[in-house]
């Protein structure tokens, strides 16, 4: 089975100076987003407001551009800029996982739904970040037991 694809939703909250787009967003929200995808082992993406898709380890300036102060219509032109992005990068198959608000699924709907899961959908910033919290939790135990059975298998 193909390992998904998540994407984090970029936040306003950022460094003062250009930095990798994994380390430039700074909310608290986002810190843990990212510890929970890196967590899960895979490929990720930001979904940026300016950039569209961004790979982590790109260098990005600084740019104060959220969804929620453009128009319909502009979202709609992100989106299909997405969706090309999108195609273009990951593929016609590849599972995706969505950790962003409904601004940044909505414009993108073929990504979503059947494409894509939406696990925090509904839930409050607060209820997002305790979900995040328990998920990096589990995954830190996981290894912690896995390094565990590694020990006695070496005996």
């Amino acid at each position: 089975m193909t390992r998904p694809v998540h994407f984090v939703a970029c936040v306003g909250q950022k460094l003062d100076h250009p930095a990798r787009a994994g380390h430039l967003y700074q909310s608290d929200w986002f810190r843990k987003a990212r510890a929970y995808v890196t967590s899960q082992g895979g490929r990720w993406f930001i979904l940026s407001a300016l950039h569209g898709v961004i790979h982590p380890s790109s260098m990005i300036e600084l740019y104060n551009v959220t969804l929620g102060d453009t128009t319909a219509a502009d979202r709609w032109a992100w989106g299909e800029r997405v969706s090309a992005q999108l195609a273009e990068r990951i593929g016609p198959r590849t599972p995706g996982v969505i950790l962003g608000g409904r601004l940044y699924r909505d414009p993108i709907p073929d990504w979503c739904g059947a494409r894509a899961s939406v696990p925090m959908e509904g839930l409050g910033i607060g209820q997002q970040k305790a979900w995040l919290a328990r998920q990096i939790s589990e995954a830190r135990e996981r290894e912690a037991s896995a390094a565990q059975l590694d020990l006695f298998r070496d005996v």
